[in-house]
């Protein structure tokens, strides 16, 4: 939906503190939004991500004098917001964007009293020499409604804890307007993803016994981009290894839970990344803060993104989202790159595309950023133009097999500061390939790395080997900074209706509800310490080829070896070795009997052993073209039942090569866990290996469901799904 929303609440208002300001603070509201108290329109920002507030203070004692007040709202105050993502080509992001502008209050907005002298801002700047031997911490301060006479009335304190809660230093001063303080300390714990030690800053405002009390975390590290060279963290090569992530989640939108988040990002740590681009906006504070505490580092950028240059109004949204994302996030030790825009050689909203206007301004906001923190680096990606007017730049690389090292190369020789961001491919959950000789299909088996660069097929089996040659070759490439690949999590989108899960970009390594696909093992194996091990094929039921053929089996894991077994048979040990292309060495080609295959595996490291397992049914069977859909239901959990629609040929014989859009319905529309965006979630989704499957909430239940392939060329299926 695009266009206007309203919310309206009644609120009981009552500040506890003499002469006090009561705001609305808005940690993100999509993308237009005016704030109203009755009828009287208090405060209004376009722009849908960066943090502001609305001082409702004057017109909240207004309406309480009035007769209205009393009589009809027994003293609560009615407060109207009204929100638009209409499209607009003066306002940014543009709707050329390939993710969803969403609309609405997304993010937490939060009652906020504060007594009449107040905490405006909290700067903190912590810096080491290059050996970590000395520390030191600038912190300035900021107060609102500070007058002359009230200054000497006010209690101030400062204090600093260490990351295990031991407190480090004090300081108690007087006011000014703004307040500035230095404090030294030696041998500092330095932040790093390894080690994210966080300092706190504790600030106490006392008046008339109130006591307003903030704090806010830090922490020392430094950092550089070595020219043409890698990048350095405390004085030690990192190679950054990274990903995106936009704020969509399966149900919710941007509206995720704090949960959700939370989960999300532990994935994203779990999986062995150190560090994140925030994609193509500013996002959550709490998104910031686990990044903090799990030790990930950040690039984050406003949302400059495609479409060409506005007016003034345009620019002006453009400097006043990237100061306030500076003054918003700067105190986080995660972030080391301010991004000015994305994919900015990208024309289409406007008339004119004009270069040298979009060079002009880019350097205004690199100027802006530097003047604002000096103290981190400024980045974009795509736009060659404008590539030696940042700090780190990232060119576009959508690399394939053969050619992935010489492009990289060629990156790094012709940037100054070069980080790869955005790599990948597609891939559609559940969808596996593999090679019959007779009838050509392609897949793992006998893998032509150039034909599959031609042949990128949405399938897991292509996607696991494209991200393991290119991890394997990212392991020798002494200069690489690092790279982020494209992207953790599917996510929905304008464009792309065509796709097998139509409005959803599927790069991820995850599905949009969080579900991970067979990839997200890929990097787990290159980039977790933690010991891992995972057999390929979990989403793959049903693997096909002639009777005693050799199939191949993969394997990945950071062990340091590994024995498979199938049908209780070892197939013997072998060692990992990160350049042995695919799965690090660890595969085996093993004949699979017709019907059920139990594959076992289990890895080892040292006295720890590590196992999975995972039964795949091997059919020799051969099929012809899909005659009609077989519904069959399956209760998932207490909830929901699985619905599966597979397509079969005339004889009976699964299709496991068919992939059809098939298209759910249901007697009751809201039986359907539908719109998820996800392989069990979607009313009209591409068949994978012949097969498309959706979830029935049994609270509805008894419903009938059906399904039918989109070109209606085959008979729609039906089935009573009862709930029991």
């Amino acid at each position: 939906y695009q266009g206007p929303g309203w919310y309206r609440t009644m609120l009981n208002i009552e500040n506890p503190y003499t002469n006090g300001r009561t705001c609305l603070e808005f940690e993100g509201a999509g993308q237009k939004t005016e704030v109203y108290v009755y009828t009287t329109r208090i405060a209004s920002h376009v722009g849908g991500y960066d943090e502001w507030k609305a001082d409702i203070t004057e017109a909240v004692e207004a309406f309480r004098r009035t007769p209205l007040c009393r009589e009809r709202f027994g003293g609560k105050i009615p407060i109207a917001i009204r929100c638009d993502n209409s499209r607009d080509t003066e306002m940014i992001p543009s709707d050329m964007s390939d993710f969803n502008l969403y609309g609405g209050l997304y993010r937490y907005v939060n009652l906020v009293y504060t007594p009449a002298v107040h905490f405006e801002q909290i700067r903190i700047e912590a810096t080491t020499d290059e050996k970590g031997k000395q520390g030191s911490i600038s912190i300035d301060i900021a107060f609102g409604g500070l007058s002359g006479k009230e200054k000497k009335a006010k209690e101030f304190s400062l204090r600093v804890f260490s990351p295990e809660g031991k407190e480090v230093n004090s300081i108690s001063s007087e006011l000014t307007e703004i307040s500035s303080y230095q404090i030294s300390l030696k041998r500092p714990q330095l932040w790093s993803p390894h080690s994210p030690a966080l300092y706190t800053c504790v600030a106490e405002l006392i008046d008339n016994g109130d006591t307003l009390r903030t704090t806010q975390h830090f922490g020392f590290r430094h950092f550089r981009f070595e020219e043409k060279g890698p990048f350095y963290l405390n004085g030690e090569r990192l190679l950054l290894r990274g990903t995106h992530r936009h704020e969509d989640h399966a149900g919710v939108g941007a509206a995720l839970t704090e949960e959700m988040m939370r989960t999300e990002m532990q994935q994203i740590k779990e999986m062995g990344a150190n560090f994140i681009r925030l994609g193509h906006y500013q996002q959550s504070g709490i998104i910031l803060r686990l990044c903090d505490e799990l030790g990930l580092l950040v690039w984050e950028e406003i949302p400059w993104c495609r479409g060409g240059l506005g007016g003034e109004s345009y620019k002006n949204q453009a400097r006043r989202m990237l100061t306030n994302m500076i003054e918003q996030h700067r105190n986080h030790p995660s972030v080391i790159l301010w991004g000015l825009g994305n994919e900015n050689d990208w024309p289409g909203d406007f008339q004119t595309f004009e270069k040298d206007s979009i060079r002009a301004f880019m350097g205004e906001l690199h100027d802006l950023a530097h003047r604002l923190d000096p103290t981190r680096s400024t980045a974009i990606r795509r736009c060659e133009f404008c590539k030696d007017i940042v700090d780190v730049y990232s060119p576009t690389i959508w690399a394939g097999f053969r050619n992935y090292r010489e492009m990289e190369t060629a990156g790094i020789n012709a940037t100054t500061r070069f980080l790869h961001a955005e790599w990948g491919g597609d891939s559609h959950a559940g969808r596996h390939m593999e090679v019959n000789k007779e009838t050509g299909r392609k897949g793992i088996d006998n893998f032509d790395i150039e034909a599959a660069d031609r042949n990128g097929d949405w399938s897991e089996s292509y996607i696991i080997r494209l991200f393991d040659w290119h991890l394997k070759e990212q392991e020798t490439m002494p200069r690489l900074t690092g790279s982020l690949f494209w992207t953790f999590k599917d996510f929905s989108t304008p464009l792309r209706p065509d796709n097998p899960i139509p409005y959803v970009n599927q790069k991820g390594v995850v599905q949009r509800d969080g579900t991970p696909k067979e990839s997200y093992y890929v990097f787990q194996s290159y980039w977790s310490s933690k010991p891992m091990l995972h057999i390929y094929g979990h989403s793959w039921p049903v693997r096909w080829g002639k009777p005693g053929e050799p199939k191949e089996i993969l394997v990945y894991s950071n062990c340091p070896e590994v024995e498979l077994f199938v049908n209780g048979v070892s197939q013997g040990r072998k060692k990992r070795n990160s350049q042995d292309f695919p799965a690090a060495g660890l595969r085996w080609n093993v004949p699979l009997r017709e019907g059920n295959n139990k594959i076992t595996a289990t890895g080892y490291d040292g006295k720890l052993r590590l196992d999975d397992e995972i039964q795949q049914e091997y059919q020799t069977r051969t099929w012809g073209k899909p005659s009609r859909i077989l519904l069959t239901q399956t209760a998932q959990d207490a909830e929901t039942i699985l619905v599966q629609a597979e397509l079969i040929d005339e004889n009976g014989i699964r299709c496991l090569d068919a992939c059809q859009f098939i298209e759910f319905g249901c007697t009751d529309s809201e039986a359907l866990l539908r719109n998820q965006g996800t392989a069990q979630g979607s009313r009209r989704i591409q068949a994978a290996n012949g097969r498309a499957s959706i979830r029935v909430n049994k609270q509805h239940a008894p419903v009938v469901v059906s399904a039918s392939d989109s070109k209606r060329i085959l008979k729609t299926a039906l089935i009573s799904v009862s709930g029991q």
